[in-house]
C-alpha cells in the first residue's frame, strides 16, 4: 500500500476543517487566501527554475525538444503548455511536447491505471525516439508517479536533460532527475485535491519555462510575440499591432510590410527596423539566430 502520510499535499487543512459548513463567500475567501500563498512559495525555487530554462534554452540551440510527460492533471497541464507553443511562439509542432498517462484520450477522460506503469513511461519516450540533445520534464504533485518515475529513468539512461516539478520535498522524481524544483504548497482546501494549489503551482512553474525559454532563443522582442501566427482574425490584428508597437509605424505600413513578408511578423518588424528589403531582413534574422535586437548591433 503506497504511504501518503509524509506527503503535506495529501494533509487535512486545518483551516478549512468545516468547509461543508461554510457559506459561499466564506468558501471563496479562503480558498483564495490560499492561492495566494503558492507564487510565494515559488519564489524560493526560482534559482532551480533557472537552471532548467537555461538547460531547455540549450536544448532549443542545439535542435532539441522540451517533452512534458506526466499523470492525470499534471499530465494535462504539459499538453496544454505544449498546445499553446506553436500558435503564440512558431514552434515547429514538435518542439515542445506533452506527454500524458494513458495518451491523447487521457486529456478529456481519466485512464485507470495507466500512471501505474513505469515502463509506459519509458516507452512512450521511445515512440518520439527521444534523444540526448532533448530535455525532459516530468510532472507529478504527488512527486511519486510510477509512470514519471519511469520516463526520467529512461531519459537518463540515454543522456537526455532531466527536471522534476513536484509539490513535496525530497520527492522520488526529484532524487531521479538532473533538476529538481520541489514547491510545497501545503494541505489542498479540499484534501487530497492536487488539482487546486499544486496545479495552480505547477502551471505557473511551465509558464515560466516555456515563455523565458522562447526569450532565450529570440521568440520575443521587447515583450512582443513577434512569431505569432496568423491563424485567425484577432490573431491578424495582434500582429498588427505587435508591429505598430515594435516600429511606431501606422496600420497601413505595418499592413504593408505585413504582406510584403508573407505574414511573417517578425520579418516585417525587422524590414521596418533596417530600412531593408526582404532578402535582407531574413539575411540579418538569420545571422543573428532569429533576434531582432541583434540584428541592430
Amino acid at each position: 500500500m503506497i504511504n501518503l502520510d509524509k506527503m503535506t499535499t495529501e494533509k487535512q487543512n486545518l483551516k478549512t476543517m468545516n468547509l461543508d459548513q461554510m457559506s459561499v463567500l466564506e468558501a471563496l475567501k479562503v480558498m483564495n487566501k490560499e492561492d495566494q500563498q503558492v507564487a510565494k512559495a515559488i519564489e524560493a525555487h526560482l534559482s532551480e527554475i533557472e537552471k532548467a530554462v537555461k538547460a531547455i534554452i540549450e536544448a532549443f540551440e542545439q535542435e532539441g525538444r522540451l517533452i512534458y510527460v506526466g499523470a492525470g492533471t499534471s499530465g494535462r497541464l504539459g499538453v496544454l503548455d505544449a498546445a499553446e507553443c506553436p500558435p503564440t511562439f512558431g514552434t515547429e509542432p514538435n518542439q515542445v511536447i506533452g506527454l500524458i498517462a494513458g495518451g491523447e484520450k487521457a486529456f478529456t477522460k481519466a485512464v485507470e491505471g495507466a500512471e501505474d506503469s513505469k515502463s509506459m513511461g519509458e516507452q512512450d519516450l521511445k515512440e518520439i525516439q527521444l534523444q540526448p540533445k532533448d530535455v525532459v520534464v516530468g510532472l507529478a504533485a504527488s512527486g511519486r508517479t510510477p509512470y514519471v518515475i519511469g520516463a526520467l529513468d529512461y531519459a537518463n539512461t540515454i543522456g537526455a536533460k532531466t527536471v522534476a516539478i513536484a509539490c513535496n520535498q525530497n520527492s522520488e522524481i526529484g532524487e531521479i532527475a538532473k533538476i529538481a524544483v520541489e514547491v510545497t504548497t501545503g494541505p489542498e482546501v479540499l484534501t487530497g485535491s492536487t488539482r487546486l494549489k499544486a496545479a495552480t503551482a505547477q502551471k505557473l512553474i511551465l509558464n515560466m519555462l516555456s515563455t523565458i525559454s522562447m526569450v532565450g532563443i529570440g521568440k520575443v522582442y521587447q515583450n512582443l510575440m513577434v512569431d505569432l501566427q496568423t491563424t485567425n482574425q484577432k490573431l491578424e490584428v495582434r500582429a498588427l499591432r505587435i508591429i505598430m508597437a515594435a516600429t511606431e509605424v501606422n496600420q497601413d505600413v505595418a499592413q504593408a510590410k505585413l504582406e510584403e513578408g508573407e505574414g511573417n511578423v517578425k520579418l516585417a518588424i525587422t524590414m521596418i527596423l533596417l530600412n531593408c528589403d526582404v532578402a535582407t531582413a531574413k539575411q540579418k534574422l538569420q545571422e543573428s539566430n532569429g533576434h531582432i535586437r541583434k540584428t541592430q548591433q
